[in-house]
């Protein structure tokens, strides 16, 4: 029996708090008024730990998840869509004594990605269904996303050919890698890209302006799938209950795990976060950044002083102005989780180079945002420490750049072999909202 300490979930605009929904319309709305993040009014905690973690990966998540969506779905219809939704594993892969990586990509698109894009796109099948139920008509939806790369495959192929949803995903011209291009932009269908002429951060304005244009929103049915969107973020806690309940089969101390993630919009902290609030035993997180390094900067002064983004080769993480931040931050000074839980540390090119070399010798094939998680790792843990990094796109999505660094081939995944021939179906957009806002209402 899953026991929880708390009382029903409901989320508030963590800017304009006393504006209160469901978690249905959290997932529907996106953002709340004056771009706020919403949040939930309470934080369920978990008291049957030992048992959770004994349990399977889809059904430990039903248990997990249950609490947070409590009045808007059926214990049948979360069953259903985690079923769906975690078709695939999360894999805890050793690398020495103390060292493992979750590897989060066995998904579709071979990205930590297609946990909360694909819990996502079914929820929000579901809640569009009982809509046209209640009120007789069907309103369509449409999915505004920007991407770095991963977000954007895993968020076109979790939607592509669902009825009465239109996805709209703008990327960073000629700043992504080709293969993780082909991955979305081919697809076509309900699956509409734009190669914006600009870095990330201009990506993730025009959808914040998108969203702050009333009438547009309204008019099309406006929604994103970044993490900012709860239900990405809830999917995301779910593989933190596995990694520890994998860990649990061949540790008997589980009280010092730190994890060590990629960070880039801030959203596998969230969750990992969130996890720990709930009673998962997690001693502590790094958050690993490259070169656009605000969140350590920021640890240090107490200034928050983004700089121009920075291109780089762990290129998901190309982010300087961090969207879930204040998520974090909220966690953080409302005692939701302890002060002193959260590290920061940048990484710079040549670390992240020679790690990737590192990792090859000690037998392990990673891609940079790994690397750069297993750097902070050998920074920041003390002895005594079991050091966990998030793996959280398959190597193969970054061809070109591992092989310059190893000197070697990388074999093609059949995910990516079936993508690499296709023609991308992208039409350009200059870094302008009234420009994409004529796109949106043509």
């Amino acid at each position: 029996m899953n026991r929880l300490l708390g009382k029903t979930v409901k989320y508030y605009n963590l800017k304009e708090n006393d504006e209160q929904v469901t978690f249905a319309q959290a997932v529907k709305q996106g953002l709340g008024k004056n771009q706020g993040l919403f949040f939930p009014t309470n934080m369920p905690k978990l008291d049957n730990i030992e048992e959770l973690l004994a349990l399977p990966l889809v059904e430990r998540s039903v248990k997990i998840l249950q609490p947070f969506v409590e009045g808007d779905l059926t214990k049948s219809e979360l069953t259903d869509i985690v079923t769906d939704a975690f078709n695939f594993p999360a894999l805890l892969q050793p690398i020495s004594p103390e060292r493992a990586i979750l590897e989060l990509f066995h998904g579709p698109t071979l990205a930590f990605k297609d946990f909360g894009a694909r819990f996502m796109a079914k929820c929000l099948q579901v809640f569009v269904a009982k809509d046209a139920k209640a009120s007789g008509k069907t309103k369509p939806l449409t999915i505004l996303t920007a991407t770095s790369g991963d977000t954007g495959a895993a968020v076109a192929h979790a939607f592509h050919g669902i009825d009465n949803i239109r996805v709209v995903i703008m990327y960073p011209k000629g700043k992504i890698s080709l293969l993780q291009e082909k991955m979305f932009t081919t697809l076509g269908g309900n699956i509409e890209t734009l190669a914006v002429d600009g870095d990330f951060d201009d990506c993730q304005t025009l959808v914040k302006q998108s969203f702050d244009d009333k009438e547009l929103a309204n008019t099309i049915g406006l929604n994103s799938a970044n993490s900012i969107n709860i239900s990405r973020l809830l999917a995301q806690v779910c593989y933190y209950f596995e990694a520890v309940a994998q860990l649990s089969r061949a540790k008997s101390d589980l009280s010092s795990i730190v994890f060590s993630i990629p960070s880039g919009n801030f959203g596998n902290l969230t969750a990992g976060l969130f996890a720990k609030a709930m009673g998962l035993p997690i001693k502590r997180f790094i958050a690993a950044t490259n070169a656009n390094d605000t969140v350590p900067r920021y640890l240090e002064t107490g200034e928050w002083t983004p700089n121009e983004t920075v291109a780089t080769i762990s290129n998901a993480m190309d982010v300087s102005n961090p969207n879930n931040w204040p998520r974090v931050e909220h966690m953080l000074k409302s005692g939701i989780v302890e002060q002193g839980c959260v590290s920061s540390v940048s990484i710079d090119e040549e670390q992240t180079q020679s790690t990737v070399i590192q990792l090859s010798k000690l037998g392990y094939i990673s891609e940079p945002h790994a690397a750069v998680a297993y750097k902070a790792l050998q920074y920041s843990a003390v002895e005594g420490e079991f050091g966990v990094f998030l793996g959280t796109a398959h190597p193969a999505k970054f061809k070109e750049v591992v092989e310059s660094i190893l000197g070697q081939p990388l074999g093609l995944p059949k995910e990516l072999a079936d993508c690499a021939g296709e023609p991308i179906l992208s039409k350009d957009l200059a870094a302008n909202f009234s420009d994409l806002r004529s796109y949106l209402l043509s």
